[in-house]
């Protein structure tokens, strides 16, 4: 016994020993990690102070106190920054689903403010801003060199006020200025119609109301359309969509699936990675879906692509999508403020990060503007007569196979088959997609039979 308390013994002073030799230099690094630390604030205070003291103009202190914590964030990535009490307020008004503005997605990019989307229906959608374009100047006044919130604060303004911004594309040889007049900006977060037997569901961004209003959107869609067994399939068309809550996403993709992961989320503690799942219940009946995605799709829109595209249950077109892999939190701080702070990665169902990548689509599909597809030489004088077909030619046989019955249905089959091909000028992707989507209802069809 005495043998086994002295080797137990033994053993913990051992143990004792060899922490308080290890402990010794990594307690000496902390205390002069902190005094480095410290040495840094002073150095903040004594520049603050000389400011304050010697500039050459009066500035407010409460100014460089707030210029230097959104200098703080935003050094981290574009979308960490300091959220002033209006700028908070404004954002939760904008996660309920209404807010003043213009009605535009922007990041930060090489000192310009950069436009991830337009929304839908709104003053910038009207204008014709267009995902990508930079802009350079508001009012005249040039954005180079303000954080992304001081960019956002010039564009605000009262509602049905006018602001001037410059905007650069590329393609354009020059910057050019477009004028938009201000609105109370009310989003529908989804849209739906049907095309034939096709249900197309717009989903513009995810706020508060985009789960309710897809839900009601799908069952007022198959209602119209005689019932799920008339439906051919869905298309989830997530063009220009710049995202928006997390927890939206996770129930829209959960609206179409059954089982299995929807999205991973992983900080820098191993210990605050998160798994969603989706639960029983597909309110399409599994149907065939085709999403539709563009540069402008980002965040919670790639979520929900990528998570369909790796189960599976959905076919990707259109072109990649923006690439935002990465989470943020709202986190309220004195003052009625908050910060937005970047607190995590997410993760589509096979494990892959989209950060800076984006969403691949399935079948790579650019949109072609209505004067590409009539596209015409200039120079060209020659006028081509349209062809004629056989049943155009005088005194031509008379078909007697058809009944009148037959006929009327094959004329309106051909007057729905010129609809869509007339429709191929306005919106190419659209049109492709539901043609993708005919096709898979078709061999889903087939399978069953």
């Amino acid at each position: 016994m005495r043998k086994v308390m002295l080797a137990g013994l033994g053993g913990a002073l051992a143990g004792v020993l060899v922490t308080t030799q290890f402990a010794a230099p990594i307690l000496a690094q902390e205390a002069g990690d902190r005094r480095a630390v410290y040495e840094q604030l002073d150095l903040f205070g004594d520049i603050f102070e000389r400011i304050r003291a010697g500039y050459v103009e009066e500035v407010s202190e409460a100014d460089l106190i707030q210029a230097a914590i959104n200098g703080m964030l935003q050094s981290l990535d574009p979308h960490s920054g300091y959220l002033p009490p209006d700028d908070f307020d404004d954002m939760r008004v904008q996660t309920r689903g209404e807010f003043g503005g213009l009605g535009i997605e922007v990041t930060q990019e090489n000192g310009f403010v950069k436009v991830v989307a337009p929304i839908d229906g709104t003053p910038a959608d009207r204008a014709g801003i267009m995902p990508n374009d930079l802009i350079t100047h508001v009012d005249g006044d040039s954005v180079m060199g303000l954080t992304l919130n001081e960019a956002v604060d010039l564009m605000r303004g009262p509602v049905g006020s006018q602001i001037n911004i410059t905007v650069l594309r590329e393609g354009e040889a020059e910057p050019f200025d477009v004028e938009i007049t201000r609105e109370t900006i009310t989003i529908q977060a989804v849209r739906s119609r049907l095309e034939d037997d096709a249900v197309v569901l717009r989903i513009t961004t995810f706020n508060e109301q985009t789960f309710p209003n897809l839900e009601a959107q799908i069952a007022e869609r198959i209602e119209e359309a005689g019932g799920l067994d008339s439906v051919a399939g869905f298309v989830i068309d997530l063009r220009n969509n710049p995202g928006g809550l997390l927890d939206q996403a996770i129930r829209v993709t959960d609206a179409f699936l059954d089982s299995g992961e929807i999205v991973s989320t992983r900080g820098r503690d191993p210990r605050d990675a998160d798994r969603f799942n989706a639960t029983a219940g597909d309110l399409t009946g599994g149907k065939p879906i085709v999403v539709l995605i563009n540069g402008g799709s980002a965040s919670a829109s790639e979520i929900v692509a990528g998570a369909l595209q790796d189960h599976r249950r959905a076919i990707v077109v259109g072109t990649q999508s923006f690439g935002k892999g990465s989470v943020q939190t709202i986190i309220p701080v004195q003052r009625q403020g908050a910060m937005r702070l970047t607190t995590a990665r997410y993760y589509t169902p096979s494990g892959r990060s989209i950060q800076a990548l984006g969403v691949a689509p399935d079948v790579l599909v650019e949109q072609r503007p209505a004067e590409q597809v009539a596209e015409v030489d200039e120079d060209e004088t020659q006028v081509i007569p349209p062809l004629r077909s056989e049943s155009q030619l005088r005194g031509t046989l008379r078909n007697d196979w058809l009944t009148d019955e037959q006929r009327e249905q094959l004329e309106a089959e051909q007057a729905r088959k010129e609809e869509i091909a007339a429709r191929r000028a306005e919106d190419y992707q659209m049109s492709y997609a539901l043609d993708v989507l005919r096709g898979l209802s078709f061999l889903n069809g087939m399978a069953k039979n």
